[in-house]
């Protein structure tokens, strides 16, 4: 099936490793031109490396999504050295978990600084840009936000980063809404627990409030999947290359759930 990347220009926010680096991958090998961006150097180091000894180049550049103007930087940066960015993959920014009992004013700020944020400041710096392009009669382009389960069922030990998970997937749906006239898709993903650095963090925490190791953690949180098995990067990977691509065409403001069926939600 021919998705329509080839040659595409795709910045992916959080690329050099998790779900981030599986779309890098799952992009490259479409043929996209692909820019990858995280604030750790190694990281960036790391991925070129796999990346490259699978026979795949990718653009990296090195920045932290935390401010504004390093967002604007980045898509000159990749609009200069790559092209005109024709998908925006956002996949930047973790939010740690917290005991509900610790969480105050500053853990609700510093979550949305780590999660939110960092999505929406790229975001709209290449919103504007292709806004521009297509009121001037050039191709729009396409949006795929990374967001995460969280926002949709309320976790005790991720209350702060479901927040920021909510707020997340309004702003897809809101923008997703007005930029529709201009031809520009948003849509979004919502991972639920996947195989990746991140879940780490989850199952450790998870374990040390019942008492038991992270291997009986991963068992009993993979038991309740109906599934019967958390998410690969590359299957998060897989749909984001669908909703990017022309045969999405017709798809904007969706939220698409990918938690093995765990919540029967509508």
């Amino acid at each position: 099936m021919d998705l329509g990347l080839n040659s595409k220009v795709v910045l992916i926010t959080g690329g050099s490793k998790g779900i981030g680096l599986a779309c890098a991958r799952a992009f490259a090998k479409e043929g996209a031109k692909v820019a990858i961006v995280s604030r750790d150097p190694a990281n960036l180091a790391r991925a070129r490396e796999q990346l490259k000894g699978e026979g795949l180049n990718v653009h990296l550049t090195r920045a932290d999504l935390h401010e504004p103007h390093s967002a604007a930087d980045i898509v000159e940066e990749v609009t200069t050295a790559v092209g005109p960015i024709d998908v925006l993959i956002n996949s930047a920014g973790a939010a740690r978990r917290y005991d509900p009992e610790s969480l105050d004013a500053d853990a609700f700020r510093a979550t949305m600084e780590a999660k939110y944020f960092p999505y929406i400041y790229p975001q709209q710096e290449v919103l504007r840009r292709m806004a521009e392009r297509a009121k001037a009669g050039g191709e729009p382009g396409t949006i795929v936000n990374i967001i995460g389960m969280g926002g949709k069922i309320a976790s005790d030990i991720h209350i702060a980063g479901g927040a920021a998970n909510a707020a997340l997937m309004l702003a897809t749906v809101g923008l997703a809404h007005y930029y529709a006239r201009y031809g520009i898709r948003i849509n979004a993903i919502n991972p639920g627990s996947t195989l990746t650095e991140r879940v780490e963090e989850a199952l450790k925490l998870e374990a040390s409030q019942h008492g038991i190791g992270t291997d009986e953690a991963l068992a009993r949180g993979q038991a309740k999947v109906p599934l019967g098995r958390f998410a690969k990067p590359e299957e998060i990977a897989d749909v984001a290359l669908f909703l990017a691509s022309r045969r999405a065409s017709y798809v904007t403001g969706a939220i698409v759930p990918m938690d093995g069926g765990s919540a029967p939600l509508i």
